[in-house]
């Protein structure tokens, strides 16, 4: 090897050592926007029990950092923070800092379950030009929804769900035409739900369920179909019309002729619906149907959807319904819970059919007569309290409360029968 080839095979490798030595910082560190912000969000937090920041860190590359994804480039594009919530120190407590908003090219945030985060809708996601995905979930955000809200109209899913918002929805929020889910339940909003639904050709789940809005289901919901595919208002205070010249609610729903509603729940406003509206019934892709107290006095027998097969979920509590759930129990082939406590129903429950997919079952508060079937061990949750039924319970794991109220059933967990 002459000198000045050994010379410039050093030089080469010093060239090559400083390149990668290059390459490696700059693929250790983030983009000093997004560090700065993710940052100035970690300084804002107050508690974390659990450590879910803990490798946070000045100086490393952001993209490994817990609950952060990027793209190719590097720059930060999705955050996903989740609290748990079957641990009593499973929350992240602070606030939202607003530089979050120099994370400039975040398309996607989702801060689910961080129970003790405060403060008001976080201004800085304004400052994210290209975020589409918006779910901040279980936290304990408070105050109106700004008006401004509408400036997000690239968002496709917004998720408020389980804060403390409060007031109306404001009207900005039709300017959010891109949405396909919109999940603001276990809220205190109130008033009227806006008349604009129209206004989102693409929506598919609507979600305004534990709330405190008044009023009747607006029309234009019924522009959301044939595509609606979740619609929850249960336990609000809704209601229909009352004509001074009668006496009655009238229907409060439009005819939304809606045909591939697959999971709808209304239960506990103030609807007095009569019997289950036809545009309900004729769901032929419908898997969970909740109306419980909905005022609806019906025989059950009489009702005719056009498809059970596939119902997951079915709750009709609390209502005036008489005759037999057999029919439509053993229709159906899926059926995961079955929830029909407090009407007038009158069956023997030796022909209702223990589906091996039935988990939860509450027929209590009834006229259910017969015995309690062997199948029942197979179930997670059941009540047939206060009901006709008799004899000796099958041996199985739930509580006297499941069985009170029936004069002539025996055997643990009740009182054991009396030999004869």
């Amino acid at each position: 090897m002459t000198p000045r080839y050994a010379m410039f095979l050093a030089f080469a490798s010093l060239l090559l050592f400083l390149y990668c030595k290059g390459c490696y910082v700059s693929a250790a560190t983030c983009h000093p926007d997004d560090e700065s912000g993710l940052l100035a969000f970690k300084a804002g937090i107050t508690e974390d029990p659990l450590g879910l920041l803990s490798n946070w860190k000045p100086g490393t590359e952001c993209c490994h950092w817990n609950g952060i994804s990027c793209l190719e480039d590097k720059r930060v594009r999705f955050i996903s923070l989740y609290g748990q919530p079957d641990n009593p120190k499973g929350y992240l407590s602070g606030t939202f800092s607003p530089l979050l908003s120099k994370v400039r090219n975040l398309r996607s945030i989702n801060f689910i379950d961080l129970r003790n985060m405060t403060g008001s809708f976080p201004k800085f996601v304004y400052h994210l030009p290209r975020l589409i995905f918006l779910h901040i979930e279980n936290c304990k955000l408070s105050g109106p929804l700004p008006t401004d809200i509408g400036r997000l109209s690239n968002l496709n899913e917004l998720g408020l769900k389980g804060n403390r918002f409060s007031g109306p929805i404001p009207n900005s929020l039709r300017n959010m035409k891109e949405l396909t889910q919109l999940h603001l339940g276990g809220n205190r909003f109130s008033g009227e739900i806006p008349n604009f639904w129209d206004s989102f050709p693409n929506l598919v789940y609507l979600q305004l369920q534990n709330n405190k809005f008044s009023g009747g289901i607006p029309t234009s919901i019924a522009s959301l179909a044939p595509k609606l595919g979740n619609l929850e208002l249960n336990n609000n205070q809704l209601s229909g019309k009352i004509p001074e010249s009668m006496n009655k609610l009238v229907d409060p729903f439009p005819d939304l002729a809606i045909e591939r509603i697959a999971s709808l729940d209304l239960s506990y406003n103030k609807f007095k619906l009569g019997k289950i509206p036809k545009w309900v019934s004729s769901s032929t892709v419908i898997n969970s149907l909740k109306l419980a107290g909905c005022g609806i006095k019906m025989r059950l027998d009489d009702w005719k959807p056009s498809w059970t097969l596939y119902y997951n979920f079915i709750d009709l509590s609390d209502n005036e319904i008489s005759g037999s759930v057999v029919n439509l129990v053993n229709g159906t082939e899926r059926l995961e819970g079955f929830w029909m406590s407090g009407n007038q129903l009158k069956f023997n429950l030796s022909d209702f059919k223990m589906h091996e997919s039935l988990k939860n079952l509450d027929l209590s508060r009834n006229q259910v007569f017969g015995s309690v079937p062997q199948s029942i061990v197979g179930l997670e949750k059941l009540n047939l309290s206060y009901n006709r039924l008799c004899g000796k319970i099958p041996m199985s794991k739930f509580p006297a409360a499941a069985f009170v109220g029936n004069a002539c059933l025996c055997g643990s967990p009740l009182p054991a029968c009396r030999r004869q």
